[in-house]
């Protein structure tokens, strides 16, 4: 709605413009109104009162309801049966006895009139949608992570199985084993063997153990484990792909090594010699670009934030020997304090650490 000072500008505009030889029609079209309605600002007065259409006085529609029908409405919304009910289930119930005295929407009207609006019944109203839930790590042995891939072999319909638990914090392979079969009892043997060597028994607070919803990693006797160990299970959400995206990425970066064979493993001991030489170079040669590109053995052993701060003071001596090669500040190298499973703000992540709270985190 244009108010009228604007509206008194605008014609005045226009009628000069027009006067100078200019057409009405483009000269309405340029100050985005049409030549109706500038004649009719021009007509009763429309240049004087302004717009006199929020207080015109309007008929009710034919099909509006009575004054009768608006208290039955709300004599029957306020029976002890429909108390606590919306009018999406009053309307319906009404209907199964051949009653209709108005439509859902004319209940919400009437009630909303009247304040009765707000959540009918003792349950609690619905609350707005929350973030997902994470976890997040600030240290090694807070989050592991874990999953299960195929490794072929040149037998065409024959596979080798990988488990692998990795350290969310550090990225470092903490536990892996390569199989001929998917069998539980292989997870339940390589979860104990991590956590013994892990030292999961010594930690005041154990880790948390992601990992998705395959029946292997859900089997009862992998639950006993976890139970027996104090490791506490978490599980990927439904029809969410990327819930375990570390573990799948370190997949994705094994089975693109140039060692990895093309055409399948010749045996379970060569997939296992495999497996062996990428660990080690996984975790003490390959920098990661996720972590400062540092080792995850590195990270791992708490070396890190030495190696970064070394890598800024190259940094700015290299700056300062020729300042003219530099537009600005230097790359970041500042560690990553903290790790989460999921993407998350970084107002979120920093309440977190002020905090201090445990690494297993809801918001």
């Amino acid at each position: 709605m244009i108010g009228l000072e604007d509206r008194q500008t605008m014609v005045q505009h226009i009628n000069t413009a027009h006067t100078a030889g200019a057409r009405l029609r483009p000269a309405c079209e340029l100050a985005g109104i049409s030549v109706r309605t500038f004649e009719r600002w021009q007509a009763n007065d429309g240049l004087a009162l302004g717009d006199r259409r929020p207080e015109a006085t309007r008929s009710l529609p034919a099909h509006a309801l009575t004054a009768a029908e608006r208290a039955r409405i709300l004599a029957v919304a306020n029976e002890p049966r429909f108390a606590d009910q919306p009018p999406a289930r009053i309307v319906p119930a009404l209907a199964d006895e051949g009653v209709y005295i108005a439509s859902e929407s004319s209940f919400q009207r009437v009630l909303r009139a009247h304040g009765q609006n707000a959540h009918r019944g003792r349950s609690r109203a619905p609350q707005p949608t929350r973030t997902a839930t994470t976890h997040i790590a600030t240290a090694p042995g807070q989050v592991w992570c874990w999953d299960m891939t195929y490794l072929p072999t040149q037998v065409q319909g024959q596979w080798f199985y990988l488990y692998l638990i990795m350290d969310l914090y550090s990225r470092m392979i903490v536990g892996w084993e390569i199989h001929a079969s998917d069998d539980a009892d292989h997870a339940v043997a390589l979860l104990k063997r991590t956590a013994l060597a892990e030292g999961v028994h010594a930690m005041p607070d154990k880790p948390v153990l992601h990992g998705d919803n395959g029946s292997t990693l859900k089997a009862t006797t992998v639950l006993a484990m976890l139970h027996w160990l104090g490791v506490r299970p978490s599980y990927s959400r439904p029809r969410v792909s990327d819930d375990n995206a570390f573990v799948e990425s370190l997949f994705k970066t094994a089975k693109y090594r140039p060692e990895f064979p093309a055409h399948g493993f010749a045996d379970l001991e060569s997939a296992r010699a495999w497996g062996h030489d990428f660990v080690r170079w996984h975790n003490g040669e390959h920098r990661h670009s996720g972590i400062r590109y540092v080792t995850p053995a590195q990270r791992h052993a708490g070396k890190d934030n030495a190696i970064l701060a070394a890598r800024h003071l190259v940094y700015l001596r290299a700056r300062e020997k020729n300042p003219a090669r530099w537009s600005g500040n230097t790359r970041n190298w500042s560690p990553i304090s903290a790790v989460t499973l999921n993407p998350e703000r970084d107002v979120v992540i920093r309440d977190y650490l002020q905090a201090g709270n445990k690494p297993l985190l809801a918001v």
